[in-house]
């Protein structure tokens, strides 16, 4: 299914793949469907209004295509893996959620959930090494 071209990877290698993953997720454009639009003039605001308002959170532009490509390949390691808890906490991890918060979503215990996540992607980087 998802066979890479390499035959080395370990497991701190998947495990960063994954994060890099989320992180070119975010970093890829909101989809936005169509929206309303008015025939108003734009309100022109004073500089006290604007020093007032809400700043809005830096975003990094676009990944690059083979950033996107990298985490095309890396969502479909996720299907190597037979059981949903085990996958879904690979994704938890990658999202940097803390120990704490999976144990409570899943409820198991941090010794647990450790265990699998490391056998999680011990299973991955198996498949992936062939």
């Amino acid at each position: 299914m998802a066979k890479s071209t390499r035959k080395d990877w370990t497991v701190t290698e998947v495990a960063d793949r994954f994060e890099e993953a989320v992180r070119t997720l975010r970093r890829l454009p909101k989809q936005q469907g169509q929206e309303f639009f008015n025939v108003w003039p734009p309100i022109v605001r004073t500089v006290w209004e604007q020093m007032a308002m809400e700043k809005m959170p830096l975003r990094l532009g676009p990944p690059l295509p083979d950033a996107i490509s990298r985490m095309e390949e890396t969502f479909t390691w996720i299907f190597l893996l037979e059981h949903e808890e085990e996958r879904r906490i690979i994704w938890l991890r990658a999202e940097s959620v803390r120990w704490k918060q999976i144990c409570w979503r899943m409820g198991i215990g941090k010794t647990k959930a450790r265990e699998l996540w490391t056998l999680a992607l011990l299973k991955i980087t198996y498949q992936l090494n062939g």
